[in-house]
């Protein structure tokens, strides 16, 4: 419908094809106040078109009203204030959402980006009705615009396709996501896209007579089985058949340009109707899929398969109730819909924007890689976020008790080191204030400042913490490096030993290898770090002055969890291989300079006659390190609810990372524990959950 010939009259009149009720007041209320502040046709002929593009996904009437009223809030026409004086908390709280969203200005720089603009837009929406009022209007701006200059143009509809396509396929709004893309694709390659439409035009005449004889043969079927059906011919975007010719398909050679989708009255008719036409049409077994049994993420369901249908053709069908065919057109809006009188949600939305959000994450976690992305990971998701600007619009998220120290580092970690000060909100604020959720910040910066230690104990996130230490490393390296070099001279002094001997070439080979350095510089830098000491070095050279390690003459402090025999003052170390934790039966191995590492008996490094007996004490102080593989017989990831239910019973996760094997989600996670009995209870309560088939201590 043109946006022209809307009026809201026609809006209510679309409502009223779902929701069932005789009080319609709130839509004319809003529209009504929205024109007292606007009186430019153009623009409440948009804001209607957003309307009735929430109507198609069965929005309810708080979601209508709440797309014409943030608009005043975004042109500051109305305050929070004003609109609770006249609307329900509800309204009000879509409206303030949906203008949250509206302030964002995206980037599509890189995949970086693009997914941390995906989880701003649901971390920022109490409400996953508020990102349908957001996809509303997105796609009548990409609808008209042509009202934009041409770099404007694509820029826009690079962010549609990229961020925003993408959160409607989460949410399982076909019709959404298939728009934006098409439409997408017409601004930013015209001449692919209008080459495409003409090659589906040229062909329509013979493509509308294959799916015509093919839908009476399948019909035929179905009749003289007695089934209750709705069959339609399925339409392939545009954009979807782009992405098959752009991976070298020819256009005569997609095959599901013919397509048909058979909706029935039960799930066992699905399959039921899938043997009829299979014993009719030979199916490609490869292009068979089980989206009932395995849903998808988004909870879309249904049976594809591909048959030699009339001719020959290959044909696509798609078999679902009529149900699973409302939720693959409208995903989550589905639920929200009031058919058979009912008169709320069948559904939280809360509940299912959690779910996304938990999927969003878990796509993020898969990315991180190393200890501090997950650590930063971490943060986020166990104490909430909130979003704050910059004095240009930009959107920065934060966990909660963030400062404008981790601000300034998110922001540029250039803008961290020089900051001197902070202004939020147009007030100059201490470095150690805790940021507030919409907070507008301004950073202070000279070139002639830099940061400062006691900041580390301000900053709140993991990776601010880490740039700021990493600043002072690089500045104290050399200071470092020179008291590396020193200490070592000072101790070859005391040794009587003379520089030019000990610092022959052979010499330094020797050592550089033993200690895996790459150079002196190297060297003297671990030194001065403390990671080995003069002693280490010059045992390497002088083996003949190297002390016993079997006559206790290492005198190296012992972490005292561990008791090892005939010696009581030596250095323990715990080895990575085999990770053993108090309960497990150890041995010790004597190493060379670096006292005893601790293995469990059953280590396969384990080799040669350095070994001595060791023994947990009584009372063991520390944490352990151990690490668990677990395997699943599910195609969804869950590692969100494993973190929770390992979080919950007080253990300390180290990290954790997903791998897929046979479309089957496992992980891998390192954790804290103090003993076997820590290890054996975690691995009893996750054995409960029904999707994991078995628990392997690494």
């Amino acid at each position: 419908m043109n946006n022209n010939n809307l009026t809201i009259d026609s809006i209510i009149n679309m409502l009223k094809t779902y929701i069932n009720l005789t009080d319609y007041t709130l839509i004319t209320k809003s529209f009504n106040y929205v024109k007292n502040y606007i009186d430019d046709l153009n623009t409440l002929n948009d804001y209607l078109e957003i309307a009735s593009i929430l109507t198609t996904v069965y929005a309810d009437m708080e979601t209508i009203s709440a797309s014409f009223l943030y608009h005043l809030l975004v042109l500051e026409k109305v305050s929070e204030t004003s609109l609770k004086e006249e609307f329900s908390s509800e309204v009000v709280s879509l409206s303030m959402g949906a203008y949250k969203l509206d302030k964002i200005i995206y980037s599509t720089e890189n995949d970086y980006l693009v997914e941390y603009y995906k989880k701003v837009i649901v971390g920022m929406s109490e409400d996953v009705r508020v990102i349908m009022i957001n996809l509303a209007n997105r796609v009548m701006n990409m609808r008209h615009i042509n009202r934009l200059k041409r770099e404007d143009a694509k820029k826009y509809a690079k962010e549609s396709l990229e961020i925003v396509s993408p959160i409607a396929h989460h949410l399982g709004i076909y019709k959404i996501k298939s728009e934006l893309e098409d439409l997408s694709l017409k601004t930013l390659k015209p001449d692919v896209y209008f080459d495409i439409v003409e090659k589906l035009n040229s062909t329509k005449k013979e493509r509308d007579k294959l799916i015509n004889n093919m839908t009476l043969e399948v019909k035929k079927i179905l009749d003289e089985n007695h089934i209750n059906y709705e069959i339609k011919g399925r339409s392939k975007s545009i954009y979807s058949i782009y992405n098959k010719l752009d991976k070298g398909r020819k256009f005569n050679d997609i095959y599901d340009l013919f397509a048909l989708r058979i909706m029935v009255d039960s799930e066992i008719l699905c399959y039921h109707v899938l043997g009829l036409l299979h014993a009719k049409f030979k199916p490609i077994p490869k292009r068979f899929k089980d989206f009932i049994a395995m849903p998808k993420s988004n909870g879309y369901r249904s049976l594809h398969t591909t048959v030699f249908g009339v001719n020959n053709t290959l044909f696509e069908i798609q078999i679902r109730t009529f149900e699973m065919n409302e939720v693959a057109e409208n995903g989550l809006a589905a639920h929200w819909s009031y058919k058979e009188n009912r008169s709320a949600a069948t559904l939280s939305s809360t509940d299912q924007k959690l779910e996304f959000f938990k999927t969003v994450i878990d796509n993020y976690q898969q990315k991180a890689s190393d200890d501090n992305a997950y650590l930063e990971f971490k943060d986020e998701k166990m104490h909430g976020n909130i979003y704050v600007f910059t004095p240009k619009g930009d959107v920065i998220e934060l966990p909660n008790g963030a400062t404008p120290i981790d601000f300034a580092y998110k922001v540029h970690t250039k803008v961290g080191e020089e900051m001197i000060g902070a202004i939020v909100n147009n007030k100059i604020v201490p470095l150690n204030y805790v940021l507030q959720d919409n907070d507008v910040v301004r950073i202070n910066t000279s070139k002639t400042s830099s940061p400062k230690l006691s900041w580390l104990k301000i900053a709140k996130l993991n990776q601010t913490k880490n740039k700021i230490k990493s600043y002072f490393v690089k500045e104290r390296k050399d200071e470092v490096i020179s008291f590396g070099e020193n200490s070592l001279l000072k101790y070859l002094k005391k040794k009587n030993v003379s520089q030019v001997e000990f610092f022959k070439e052979k010499n330094v080979s020797k050592i550089l290898k033993e200690l895996k350095c790459k150079d002196l510089k190297e060297l003297y830098l671990d030194l001065g770090n403390n990671k080995f000491s003069p002693k280490t070095v010059f045992d390497i050279i002088n083996p003949s002055k190297q002390t016993n390690v079997l006559e206790k003459e290492i005198k190296l402090k012992n972490n005292y969890d561990i008791h090892v025999s005939g010696i009581s003052d030596i250095h323990v170390n715990i080895a990575s291989c085999c990770n053993p934790i108090p309960g497990d039966e150890i041995v010790g191995f004597i190493t060379k300079n670096k006292g005893i590492t601790i293995h469990r008996k059953k280590c396969h490094n384990i080799k040669g006659d350095r070994l001595v007996n060791v023994s947990w004490n009584d009372q063991v102080k520390n944490l352990y390190l151990t690490r668990l593989n677990i395997y699943t017989n599910d195609n969804i990831s869950h590692l969100t609810d494993l973190i929770g239910k390992i979080s919950s019973i007080g253990i300390t996760i180290n990290n954790a990372t997903t791998y897929i094997n046979n479309l089957k989600f496992n992980y891998k996670i390192s954790l804290y524990v103090k003993s076997t009995a820590d290890l054996e209870n975690i691995i009893k309560v996750l054995s409960k959950q029904e999707y994991i088939t078995n628990i392997e201590r690494a």
